[in-house]
């Protein structure tokens, strides 16, 4: 039995496995980012990011996300299939732009709708 044949059999599961495992921890990560109200821009995997010394199981990715202020954030996230999804070195390298007429005239509008909400409530108090 020749060995070249096994080694190329393993080294193609190996990539397998390696794609499939890739595919799952996008999912993960895209779905924890998700669940913070935030929005995944752009992840690639980095095998040799921050804290890749010494770990054995977790897979290390460079992420790029807007969180639901709309602030843009870079982190690096450590993850596998057993130990969740875990964000380091966050850093928020772009914020919003909040332009001031636009929030002061959404919080005047809703002002007016409390205000109104809370005249028809004395009204039904009063009946």
């Amino acid at each position: 039995m020749e060995v070249l044949p096994i080694f190329i059999l393993f080294a193609f599961l190996a990539l397998v496995i390696r794609l499939c495992a890739g595919a799952m921890d996008g999912d993960r990560v895209g779905q924890y980012i998700r669940s913070q109200g935030g929005e995944v821009l752009e992840s690639h995997w980095s095998p040799f990011g921050r804290g890749w010394f010494g770990e054995k199981n977790d897979r290390i990715y460079e992420v790029r996300y807007r969180d639901r202020a709309g602030d843009t954030h870079h982190a690096t996230v450590k993850t596998s299939m057993f130990s969740g999804v875990y964000l380091t070195d966050d850093r928020i390298v772009q914020r919003a732009s909040t332009e001031q007429p636009n929030r002061e005239e959404s919080l005047e509008w809703e002002n007016a709708r409390l205000r109104q909400r809370v005249a028809e409530l004395e009204r039904e108090s009063e009946r």
